[in-house]
């Protein structure tokens, strides 16, 4: 799955919202069946998701449909009714367990043959104490497992935190879920910014998730689209630098050098190797990424 910077949340009952998502810029969408549904809703929502997607889908668009967790008996129905071509797979709330993902992958796998399709990807959201502690696992558990997602409100809910603005209460939550990720292979998505009026609030929260490893990040409104996708892109000055490093380098090694030197500070291969991971990130964007294009 390329790099996604945004993930925007859409609910799934607002046929409005649906049918003007596609335009907001986000590098995929997530058409809700969970939080933003009222239970005496679901249903119609399901329906209404089923129906909407294909026009949602359209040309090559990153589309998943976050259906309601496994221990909910909604979630068997949702899964069956929105998996249809051009769908890219589901957002699965509240994973706790191994156990509980797979329960979903086989309900998956009987839908995915009723249409005749391949394997779909899941992005697995850990929003719980126990989510958290078997993170590492539910993200290797699988290989349609390309994301993990943290959720931070429900898991201060759950684990009876006192939220605060800088949410320091989360950080050894947040830096679990990102190593858990990187270390299974799979791409770490960051928590929502609840604060729809606040850009500092939000550009705080994002270079803060950036510098855990987050290149990814879920949002929650319009508006938070531009800003997170600017955040998350190399900037014209950091791609700049890359490629001065990349020279350095290849011109060092052509000499028979290992490390060098530039603007008085030593390059190694690890700084190269970071250098060079920037501007494969830039290249999975298309090239269009840095900040400047936004």
């Amino acid at each position: 799955m390329r790099l996604l910077r945004t993930l925007l949340y859409v609910p799934g009952n607002r046929p409005n919202m649906l049918a003007k998502a596609p335009t907001l810029g986000a590098d995929a969408l997530i058409l809700d069946l969970e939080d933003s549904v009222p239970v005496p809703e679901k249903e119609t929502a399901r329906a209404l998701v089923a129906e909407m997607l294909p026009q949602i889908v359209g040309e090559g668009r990153t589309v998943f449909v976050r259906v309601n967790p496994p221990s909910s008996p909604f979630c068997p129905e949702d899964i069956a009714a929105v998996v249809q071509p051009g769908l890219a797979g589901l957002c699965l709330p509240k994973v706790q367990d191994v156990d509980s993902l797979r329960a979903v992958i086989a309900w998956l796998a009987e839908a995915e043959r009723a249409q005749g399709l391949l394997p779909l990807s899941i992005l697995a959201t850990v929003e719980t104490a126990l989510g958290i502690l078997n993170a590492y696992a539910i993200a290797a558990a699988d290989p349609r497992v390309v994301g993990l997602i943290f959720g931070g409100e429900d898991l201060a809910l759950d684990a009876q935190l006192v939220r605060t603005e800088e949410a320091t209460e989360l950080l050894v939550a947040r830096q679990m879920v990102a190593l858990a990720a990187r270390a299974a292979g799979i791409q770490p998505v960051d928590m929502v910014y609840p604060r729809l009026d606040d850009e500092a609030g939000l550009v705080k929260n994002t270079l803060a998730g950036r510098q855990m490893g987050y290149r990814a990040k879920q949002v929650i409104h319009p508006r938070q689209v531009p800003v997170v996708n600017r955040l998350l892109s190399p900037s014209d000055e950091e791609v700049a630098e890359a490629r001065r490093i990349l020279a350095a380098f290849a011109e060092a090694e052509r000499e028979g050098r290992g490390a060098i030197a530039l603007d008085g500070k030593m390059v190694d291969r690890p700084i190269v190797e970071r250098a060079r991971r920037l501007l494969e990130l830039l290249e999975q964007g298309g090239g269009s990424w840095a900040q400047s294009a936004e």
